[in-house]
């Protein structure tokens, strides 16, 4: 069954009013203010089946970047669509050879554990913050600091 699904392109450049009417009498698109990013939503299958699409749909017409999912799947994941200049396809099909896996594998596992680390060394810095904050007050002042940042934030979620 095909459904409609949101895809999200992140382009290299700003695209011209040229490139995006070109492109947009393939396919409507609606872009950023900047035209760094442009937004469609293409009939296809499956999410990644809709992200091939419109790359296959774009062609040249976008110095295209990224195409991504514009809403998480049912497991939480964003799909990306990306091509690598030659030599970088060669190297990651080079490395997912040596680890015995597909290429697609390779980078989605590597891509997690980059997040993973990442995610890690975050709360590492936010624990030490903390230790630091915890060292020169109390509990109390702190939270009450904690809760006043937050309220005064714009955007931020009310407590």
């Amino acid at each position: 069954m095909n459904l409609h699904h949101a895809v999200e392109i992140t382009l290299t450049r700003p695209a011209t009013h040229a490139e995006l009417a070109r492109a947009t009498r393939t396919l409507p698109l609606v872009a950023s203010h900047d035209a760094t990013r442009l937004t469609a939503v293409v009939y296809a299958k499956t999410p990644a089946r809709a992200l091939h699409r419109l790359r296959r749909q774009l062609g040249e017409a976008l110095p295209v970047d990224v195409i991504t999912t514009h809403y998480p799947d049912p497991g939480g994941q964003v799909i990306l669509n990306i091509t690598l200049p030659p030599a970088a396809d060669a190297a990651v099909r080079q490395a997912a050879d040596r680890a015995g896996q597909t290429p697609r594998a390779f980078v989605q596992m590597t891509l997690h554990r980059a997040l993973a680390q990442h995610a890690n060394r975050e709360a590492e810095l936010l624990d030490g913050a903390v230790q630091q904050l915890l060292a020169t007050t109390n509990p109390a002042q702190l939270l009450t600091a904690v809760a006043r940042a937050l309220t005064s934030t714009p955007g931020a979620p009310a407590c």
